[in-house]
């Protein structure tokens, strides 16, 4: 992933990639290595997270 200022922490990030099984390529290989697709679906899946985050802390 870009070097840029990140909207999503390194933790948030992993933890999109862990619930998409993509963990291990970038334990492996990094963040370089995960395709722009994948990227898209780390960032989709990172939103889902701050969703029901943001619906437990509300409850």
């Amino acid at each position: 992933m870009s070097k840029r200022n990140n909207m999503f922490s390194e933790s948030m990030k992993a933890e999109a990639a862990k619930e998409l099984g993509l963990a291990d390529v970038v334990k492996k290989k990094g963040w370089g290595e995960v395709s722009s697709k994948d990227c898209g679906n780390i960032v989709k899946k990172a939103l889902e997270i701050s969703e029901r985050n943001a619906k437990q802390f509300m409850n």
